[in-house]
């Protein structure tokens, strides 16, 4: 993750996500999602995630795994992540698993 030009992207949310795709039909996909992300206006910024070809991948420590399951009460996760990830839901909601 990479700040967006601001002086403290916790308070503000202001963090740039990335998707690292394998091939070109993972590059559309994550495209096209991206885009109807910005014409659903769930968020009142421009969703700057970056679309990236794979060209490295290192996994994270086993502790950084299911984070925000393992630690829905952590401070972060209530205010950071949890507003997102209930936009995501809202949006996204008839492609979740049941």
């Amino acid at each position: 993750m990479r700040r967006v030009g601001v002086a403290d992207p916790i308070q503000t949310g202001e963090i740039l996500g990335a998707i690292f795709y394998n091939d070109e039909e993972q590059k559309k996909i994550a495209e096209q999602y991206k885009k109807q992300l910005e014409a659903s206006h769930v968020y009142k910024n421009p969703v700057v995630t970056e679309i990236s070809p794979l060209t490295n991948f290192y996994p994270a420590e086993d502790y950084h795994q299911n984070y925000f399951e393992l630690n829905p009460n952590q401070g972060y996760c209530q205010y950071v992540i949890r507003p997102k990830v209930d936009k995501f839901k809202k949006q996204f909601a008839s492609k979740l698993k049941k």
